[in-house]
């Protein structure tokens, strides 16, 4: 790195170090219990609350904070098997690692959609899918799951209605801007650059198209073990990403310098564009567990889990990290 970056970037960091100040009661509370904590990394600019939170944490006395690179569902199941800690991951996601019986325990929200579904000039509204090739980075996975269960709240068929078929990100957006797919699940940066290039137009916007925005998108989650044998350090981690959330909401220019400085996104306007859309820093105002029950019946009313969201709340939720923060960081 060249010296003007070092310098930016270290001071990058040392202001996000400023600009959030602990609560009270964290300077009472004991270390963690240990002092190493592995985070899953998706490489997507939405999980930027964890991404920049690695300051904050060493701060909070963990020594060692190690991100995990993982695609997919593959990240979750890295967790379950105990190859990370903590997980910034989409809510169907969750709860369908949560209907494979995997070891992953929902801790809290952090911020509302940021998915957009993509149409070509053929397709004006979702029921216009109705015989069309919707293209998805892989087939049984969350965003299948999202779109599945967009199309059967319009009256569609997911199993029958649309072609599915299975492209990697840079593929698909070619084969969309060419029409030779109808429609494409975006994930940030993806409706960013979409946008940027003027391909497609957005059929459904989750950060703002009810019912979807009226949820929670990405959740935390834990280790099973870890939360069960660690709950100081869990309670750190979850109130030092929530609090690296806030950060997003007020102060998203420095962190997308800092998330591109950093290697973790490539394209600074983007970056920015996305952390000035999504409803980052609003993690007091929607209920998690109801974001859990509410995809959990979504996915099961498409065949997708078999669990009953009462199961998926009681096997894989722990909300008493979240209910004591928001006591805590009121303010």
């Amino acid at each position: 790195m060249r010296r003007r970056e070092f310098l930016r970037t270290t001071a990058v960091g040392a202001a996000i170090g400023c600009s959030i100040t602990r609560p009270r009661s964290a300077a009472a509370e004991p270390p963690p219990e240990t002092t190493t904590v592995r985070i899953i990394d998706f490489g997507v600019g939405c999980m930027a609350p964890q991404m920049v939170a690695d300051d904050l944490l060493k701060a909070d006395g963990f020594t060692a904070v190690e991100y995990v690179k993982a695609k997919g569902s593959v990240g979750s199941k890295t967790l379950s098997e105990g190859g990370a800690d903590f997980i910034m991951s989409d809510a169907l996601n969750c709860v369908l690692a949560a209907d494979a019986g995997m070891a992953l325990v929902v801790l809290a929200g952090v911020h509302t959609g940021c998915f957009e579904l993509f149409g070509t000039d053929r397709v004006r509204s979702v029921k216009d899918l109705k015989g069309k090739a919707v293209a998805l980075p892989s087939l049984g996975a969350s965003r299948q799951a999202f779109v599945a269960s967009i199309l059967k709240n319009v009256g569609l068929d997911p199993q029958k209605d649309v072609q599915w078929v299975a492209h990697p990100p840079l593929e698909a957006l070619r084969l969309l801007a060419e029409g030779k797919v109808d429609a494409w699940m975006g994930f940030p940066p993806e409706p960013q650059e979409l946008r940027a290039k003027k391909i497609g137009h957005v059929l459904v916007d989750t950060k703002s198209d009810r019912p979807w925005s009226q949820y929670f998108c990405c959740m935390i989650g834990g280790n099973r073990d870890f939360v069960r044998k660690h709950p100081i350090a869990t309670k750190k981690v979850v109130r030092t990403i929530l609090k690296a959330s806030e950060l997003c909401a007020t102060e998203p220019e420095r962190v997308a310098r800092l998330m591109v400085d950093r290697g973790y996104a490539s394209h600074y306007e983007y970056m920015l564009q996305m952390l000035k859309e999504v409803r980052y820093g609003r993690w007091r105002e929607y209920n998690p567990e109801e974001t859990m029950r509410f995809y959990a019946l979504r996915l099961h009313e498409v065949g997708f889990i078999k669990s009953s969201p009462q199961k998926v709340i009681a096997q894989s939720t722990d909300w008493r990290f979240i209910n004591e923060l928001k006591k805590e960081m009121k303010s």
